[in-house]
């Protein structure tokens, strides 16, 4: 998480608190630079958080996002 929040430009702690969900709007900016170093297109961001909740994958929420952008 330290290497991805470095290359990004954002802190650790932004980091974390954008992914357990305390930062409900992250700005532009830093989710395009996140994206860029997890080498996800926004195409792709896009589509993930606009998928329909599944029960199928109670544990696809932990997993890397870009294993869940494979499935």
């Amino acid at each position: 998480m330290l290497t991805i929040a470095l290359a990004a430009g954002v802190s650790p702690e932004t980091l974390r608190k954008i992914e357990s969900g305390r930062v409900a709007t992250p700005s532009f900016p830093t989710i395009a630079a996140i994206a860029d170093v997890l080498r996800l297109s926004l195409d792709e961001v896009w589509a993930e958080i606009n998928q329909p909740a599944t029960t199928s994958d109670p544990a696809g929420s932990d997993r890397d996002p870009r294993e869940r952008l494979a499935s």
